[in-house]
């Protein structure tokens, strides 16, 4: 991301920037993405923290957004046996999203969207959506759009799949190539069934047993079906904001704190 995205990140802005922009009418964006957590051995853990701002950079340039900091630390407790990978319990993570949202609202800021790059994520982020105005609040699941969904089905090769795998490593060769190396790519074992439970890169015995820590087939990843797969995601999360920029605000704006000063 370039200079040309600096005006949507608040944190690259100054306070009364940011407070003339929500005086204006901007939305937020809140993007929820882990910085430590292990996808396998050929992409970084930053891997949904990357993805994340990538897709809150596009939402915003489309919407004139806000970009709140990206919450990097949240609930992902499949990966915790791989080094460098973090976890938070449900409740401190709902408890954490809740905080940062009401905040965001308080400040002004009329609606809310909360782009979240994860699974286990999805439900603690509703259960602390659910206590607010959801009105004024769109949860983006970003691989749950009708688009994603079925550009997914129809690329996958792979038997199973969901993290680190075809369609993850796909994304990242069109979005940040530099950081795929394709040559430590490796799958995971073929399912005989699916069972709950967290990967394990040590106990062979296990159903979810991966070396890598992949869940898929990470190899059979293009740069051609990324591109696909993110002009999807890119269509889901456009048609989600606009339905929540049409819809009246259910909120009173405050006064902008920079023209009570200059008085």
């Amino acid at each position: 991301m370039g200079t040309d995205t600096d005006r949507n990140f608040i944190e690259r802005l100054t306070w009364d920037e940011v407070a003339r922009r929500i005086a204006e009418g901007a939305a937020a964006i809140l993007p929820i993405g882990a910085a430590a957590k292990q996808h396998g051995f050929h992409l970084p853990l930053n891997t949904d923290r990357i993805q994340a701002e990538w897709f809150a950079a596009k939402l915003a340039e489309r919407i004139d957004a806000l970009v709140w900091p990206t919450l990097t630390y949240g609930y992902y407790p499949a990966f915790t046996e791989y080094a460098g990978s973090s976890s938070l319990s449900a409740s401190t993570f709902e408890a954490v999203v809740h905080e940062i949202a009401a905040g965001i609202l308080d400040s002004g800021c009329q609606k809310l969207f909360v782009l979240n790059t994860g699974i286990s994520t999805l439900a603690p982020v509703e259960r602390a959506l659910a206590r607010l105005d959801t009105g004024q609040i769109t949860h983006l699941r970003i691989y749950e759009g009708p688009r994603y969904r079925r550009a997914g089905e129809a690329l996958a090769a792979q038997g199973h799949g969901s993290h680190a795998d075809e369609l993850e490593t796909s994304l990242m060769l069109a979005l940040a190539p530099q950081l795929v190396d394709m040559a430590r790519a490796e799958a995971s074992p073929a399912l005989k069934h699916d069972a709950p439970g967290r990967l394990t890169p040590s106990d062979k015995n296990s159903p979810n047993y991966s070396r890598s820590g992949s869940y898929g087939d990470p190899t059979l990843a293009t740069s051609a079906k990324g591109e696909i797969l993110l002009a999807a995601i890119l269509n889901d999360l456009n048609e989600q904001a606009a339905a929540l920029m049409a819809e009246p605000s259910t909120a009173k704006p405050r006064p902008n704190p920079i023209r009570s000063v200059s008085r």
